[in-house]
């Protein structure tokens, strides 16, 4: 055990040296944080300065009018703020009322509105053509005063209202799509994961290799077995990369809190709890399959410009449950076949289980399942690769190859 906490604190104390590690896992955090914070300081109270009139903030519902000729609209609905959409009796009034500047626009309800469907929407000529406009505002009043029970009105008006443990919270109203930062939430997630991962194993294969190269690994295997040495190697590493998504996490929340006008995030946008703590699980379940399959690359890498190839060999499931991570959101295929088969499977599950997560709630049984197949993958990957930590492997200068590797790990070696 002391010597395997020797091998944990030289690995741990090595990976905090490089420069790469820590500009990759520090140092682009850090100043994406800076940038945020100079932002927010920059727009002051009122958000007045130049930087934040380029900022798109949500839109105000305009001042309206409408002509009801049909005597539908009885009372307007709580959603519309008082005074944002007025009545006229006449069009001539309403006319009048949108030349002097009163109203920026009105509706004109025929009187065979009901059974015909058609209204007027009339606009001065300035006013451009909105692509998401409020006609939502007439459209929700005419539905309620048709319906003629504001519970019903809201039941018709949103039928299939799913309560989801979401990171994408909803904007106005008449909103039809989700806010535009927080859409982009699940792909943030796997870029997250997948990254830390590349970096940890890839560190890792590459520090063995390299004691291999540089004849490191004759001096340490007369004083240590070749066990406590994987156990310790991965176990710092993986600590290493746990301590990096902190950072991450915790540079994301304070730009949330500093910044979340800046970013135009959706009012009450928050990082569910329970993202967290699988977020946790699954980053230390993945880290050990990938982490003891690329030891084992590195065990039979004899020299390190080799590694490249092996690690791509190796980590290959985990781009692709990368890329479908990445398309499945912007998608909107989240919930498709693939993306959930992918998420239990123990190769992509680590960041497909956090896309779906991070996109909506995920059944618990989807979780435990994926959780648990990881963990008997975990441990039966990391009992094939302490069989190659061996003498022969270790010290053997054969060049790497796939045949070789997974015979290795099937114990056929």
């Amino acid at each position: 055990m002391n010597k395997t906490l020797l091998v944990f604190r030289h690995e741990l104390a090595t990976t905090f040296r490089r420069r790469s590690y820590l500009l990759i896992g520090y140092g682009l955090p850090i100043l994406a944080a800076v940038v945020i914070v100079v932002i927010s300081l920059l727009r002051g109270d009122d958000g007045s300065s130049t930087i934040a009139q380029n900022v798109p903030l949500p839109p105000e519902i305009q001042v309206e009018g409408y002509v009801d000729q049909s005597g539908l609209i009885r009372l307007i609905p709580d959603a519309i703020p008082a005074g944002r959409l007025r009545s006229y009796p006449s069009e001539e009034d309403a006319q009048e009322a949108l030349a002097s500047g009163q109203i920026t626009a009105y509706y004109l309800i025929p009187a065979d509105y009901v059974q015909r469907g058609e209204l007027f929407y009339v606009y001065p000529d300035s006013k451009p053509l909105l692509s998401d406009g409020q006609e939502w505002v007439i459209l929700r009043t005419l539905v309620e005063n048709l319906v003629d029970d504001p519970e019903l009105a809201s039941i018709v008006w949103d039928p299939v209202h799913l309560e989801l443990t979401s990171l994408a919270a909803s904007g106005q109203p008449g909103d039809v799509e989700s806010n535009e930062v927080a859409q982009f939430i699940p792909a943030v997630m796997v870029i997250l994961l997948y990254v830390s991962f590349m970096m940890s194993a890839n560190l890792l294969s590459e520090n063995v290799s390299s004691e291999k190269e540089n004849r490191t690994m004759e001096i340490l295997m007369v004083s240590i077995s070749p066990r406590q040495m994987l156990v310790g190697k991965v176990a710092a590493l993986g600590a290493a990369g746990l301590v990096q998504i902190i950072v991450w996490v915790g540079t994301a929340y304070l730009i949330i809190n500093l910044g979340g006008t800046t970013l135009a995030l959706p009012e009450g946008f928050s990082i569910p709890a329970s993202i967290l703590f699988w977020g946790v699980v699954f980053y230390l379940l993945g880290y050990a399959v990938y982490g003891s399959l690329m030891a084992g690359v590195g065990a039979l890498t004899p020299r390190l410009k080799e590694a490249g190839q092996a690690s791509f060999i190796v980590l290959s499931p985990l781009l692709i449950g990368y890329m479908v991570g990445l398309l499945a959101p912007m998608a909107g295929e989240t919930e498709a076949v693939l993306p959930i088969v992918l998420s239990i499977f123990p190769l992509t599950a680590p960041v497909l289980m956090m896309m779906r997560l991070a996109d909506g709630s995920v059944p618990l049984w989807q979780l435990l399942l994926s959780a648990i197949l990881m963990l008997g993958t975990a441990y039966l990957i990391i009992r094939a690769v302490a069989a190659m930590f061996h003498a022969q492997n270790l010290l053997s200068g054969q060049p790497f190859s796939p045949r070789r590797f997974f015979r290795a790990l099937l114990g056929r070696a």
